[in-house]
């Protein structure tokens, strides 16, 4: 029997949307399961080329390969998803889709900028230079506000990825604010001492393809293991992907949410958080690993601290 938590929890969701067939099916899955529960999540959208199966020759790499057997990656995202763009450019996920991503907004979900190309960010961003960097995210940023019609005023790097270069480069973009890691606290970076206008949002909680498959966690308990996780005295911010959640895993993920409710867990979009927040915490980042994903991410910097007084 499923035990009641007494402490009400505020929980940001954010959800990263990173292919085409995650959008095109991924996101009205997910808009109806919130929908049902009357929640408001903050959407991340690619929008350039779905260039996600570029990704496979990452296989060469022990801990990726064993990271999609835990999975199950072609169950979990299809082949669809694992083969595009590798023999040949893949789609435009904006101009294919931009329906679905209107659809976010009408449902009245915040919406931010994930990229422009999911695959280019994550493999060739440490090479990139500032003025590179900056035009890919104004090709992505121009793109989203054709879409929508409004001003994007937000963003999340896809896999956690960030370097000193790219954390410059977004701070020109004047965002209200940014999710690019993974930490504890929203916090301002620190970039050579020199604290930044643009607060971080960071996510504190694992993804689906992290949690499944480590001793003693499956499909089964999944939720009841997440769930525990979550801390009624702390930030409390968890990402999904419209390629699991919204499509394999929609109905585990609905299982979530009811659980959730019962427990005492309410979500609202990342943006929310700043209100209430008015943080004078200041953090550098810094590469860091996350337990079942494979590579470095950029996370906020343990124990160094700083109480801005500006």
């Amino acid at each position: 029997m499923t035990q009641l938590n007494p402490a009400h929890i505020h929980a940001g969701l954010r959800i990263d949307v990173d292919t085409l067939r995650g959008t095109r099916v991924g996101v009205p899955g997910l808009l109806a399961e919130l929908k049902h529960y009357d929640i408001r999540a903050s959407f991340f959208f690619s929008v350039g080329p779905d260039n996600m199966g570029r990704h496979l020759w990452r296989l060469l790499r022990p801990a990726f390969f064993l990271k999609m057997l835990r999975s199950r990656a072609a169950n979990l995202y299809g082949w669809d998803i694992l083969l595009k763009g590798t023999l040949w450019p893949g789609p435009l996920i904006g101009k294919k889709a931009g329906d679905m991503i209107r659809a976010a907004v009408d449902a009245g979900h915040e919406i931010g900028l994930h990229c422009w190309d999911h695959h280019l960010w994550q493999a060739r961003l440490e090479t990139m230079s500032r003025d590179e960097i900056i035009r890919e995210m104004e090709r992505g940023h121009s793109a989203l506000e054709n879409i929508i019609g409004r001003r994007v005023d937000c963003a999340a790097a896809p896999g956690w990825r960030l370097t000193n270069e790219a954390l410059s480069a977004r701070e020109s973009f004047s965002f209200r604010f940014l999710s690019d890691c993974r930490g504890r606290q929203i916090f301002y970076p620190l970039l050579a001492g020199k604290r930044l206008k643009t607060p971080q949002i960071p996510v504190t909680l694992p993804t689906y393809d992290e949690l499944i498959g480590r001793p003693g966690i499956s499909d089964h308990n999944y939720n009841q293991q997440l769930l525990d996780m979550f801390r009624p005295d702390e930030l409390n911010v968890l990402t999904i992907h419209a390629e699991a959640e919204g499509i394999a895993c929609r109905s585990m993920f609905a299982d979530f949410l009811e659980k959730a409710k019962a427990r005492g867990i309410t979500f609202e979009p990342l943006g929310g958080f700043l209100d209430a927040a008015h943080t004078k915490i200041s953090s550098a980042i810094v590469r860091g690993t996350v337990a079942g994903r494979e590579g470095w991410v950029a996370c906020q910097e343990k124990g160094n601290v700083h109480h801005a007084t500006a």
